[in-house]
């Protein structure tokens, strides 16, 4: 099983290799190939890749005929935007831009806006731009102006050619509704984008956390509001409803004892039973056929001779009591799917994990009680829900190739990465 230390030690193997080929869907999945053979991992032991909505990534994936998980922090960014797809809120986020471009290119601004905060006595922030590939910089964006708009109106009324450029009650209006449904996303983006736990077995819940009461629509929420919180819910559960998707995201989430059945709907437990059951057994035959076919170690054959002889004359005599508990025994046996089911049963009584336990050492300590099921977990509690570490590997890689530094040969950079990642 798993641990820290071993993802950690894992993690080590996590590489940008050079890649001067054209980035075709087919140069793309035969490097994908490449890589884990040199990785020496079994092609046909991947559970799942996880990527964004690239065209060229995808049709990688659908040649090497992989299972593709969708990268959940690109599936929000792209639902919130979703969600945002207003022309109110494009209007006003329009003008917020504006409003930062001009503190951002005119130092007399910046210093007369430090002024105006410290007569109202206001924190001296400076204002924050919007970077168009996260959306947690919109809302920062929106939260800071929205802090500061009495010293911002301040500061651009006093000159006239700004003087358009002052916050109206209906831009503020929008802005605070989007600011209400987009807060209490915030902090979902960085927990299941960590590389130190395992983060698939929070999608379901999570998905199931927005649909109930985080995204619900309130009495107090105002109709902008609701329509933002409504449109992100059903981009993302139409994104979701892909079967094959939906099922290795309850499986996922099962074989986290943090959750289990909680976050499945009732009907379908029994057809999760049979699927959970079913994989199960198969990861056992897989890996009892791989270790069958380990070759053993090399016996000679005088010694074979030798122990068969002691164990003959050693042969040791039955009692009489053996022969009435041999006739009094019955058989418990079971067979592995009937073992497999009781494992199921016994794991859903089980005590659930706490919220801050990991569930790898979980399933390290219980390795032994659920057998069958520990193997499952091992499988599923390994995917990603984000692509986001191999993204900080990226921007590792772009920021150590440089203008500057742009003669740097592929081997080098490949150390420089990896010592920048793991030291």
């Amino acid at each position: 099983m798993e641990t820290d230390k071993d993802r950690k030690g894992a993690s080590e193997e996590e590489l940008a290799s050079y890649f001067p080929q054209d980035h075709t869907g087919e140069h793309i999945a035969e490097a994908l190939q490449d890589a884990l053979t040199s990785w020496k991992l079994n092609l046909t032991a991947l559970v799942a890749i996880t990527t964004d909505n690239r065209a060229k990534v995808v049709k990688a994936v659908q040649l090497n005929s992989w299972m593709r998980m969708q990268c959940f922090g690109h599936r929000l960014h792209l639902a919130i935007g979703h969600g945002m797809d207003d022309a109110r809120i494009t209007r006003a986020i329009s003008l917020f831009k504006k409003v930062v471009s001009t503190f951002s290119y005119s130092w007399r601004k910046r210093r007369e806006l430090a002024e105006v905060q410290m007569q109202l006595g206001l924190p001296s922030h400076q204002l924050i731009t919007e970077t168009t590939t996260r959306w947690g910089s919109r809302l920062l964006m929106i939260e800071r102006v929205l802090e500061h708009e009495r010293a911002l109106s301040k500061v651009l009324s006093a000159d006239m050619k700004t003087r358009p450029l002052v916050l109206t009650w209906q831009n503020i209006e929008v802005l605070e509704a989007v600011q209400k449904a987009l807060k209490p996303l915030q902090d979902f983006t960085d927990a299941l984008s960590g590389e130190e736990y395992g983060t698939l077995s929070c999608v379901r819940p999570v998905l199931h956390l927005f649909n109930t009461s985080l995204l619900a629509p309130g009495e107090e929420d105002g109709e902008l509001c609701k329509s933002i919180k409504t449109s992100i819910v059903n981009y993302l559960n139409n994104r979701y409803a892909d079967p094959s998707t939906s099922d290795f995201l309850d499986i996922a989430s099962f074989v986290d004892p943090q959750f289990r059945a909680k976050y499945i709907q009732s009907e379908k437990t029994d057809s999760l039973k049979h699927k959970v059951v079913l994989e199960a057994e198969s990861l056992l035959s897989y890996q009892s056929r791989c270790l069958s076919e380990l070759p053993g170690p090399a016996v000679p054959e005088s010694v074979d001779r030798r122990e068969a002889a002691v164990a003959h004359t050693a042969k040791k005599k039955r009692s009489l009591a053996s022969f009435f508990q041999q006739s009094t025994t019955t058989s418990t046996t079971f067979t592995q799917r009937e073992a497999i089911e009781n494992e199921f049963s016994s794991y859903l009584l089980s005590v659930c994990l706490e919220s801050d336990a990991d569930p790898l050492k979980w399933w390290k300590e219980h390795e032994v009680a659920y057998p069958a099921l520990s193997c499952l977990a091992k499988k599923y509690l390994c995917v990603p829900a984000t692509s986001s570490p191999s993204e900080r590997i990226f921007s590792c890689s772009g920021n150590i190739v440089t203008c500057l530094r742009a003669s740097l040969k592929p081997p080098t950079v490949d150390r420089l990465v990896f010592l920048a990642q793991n030291l």
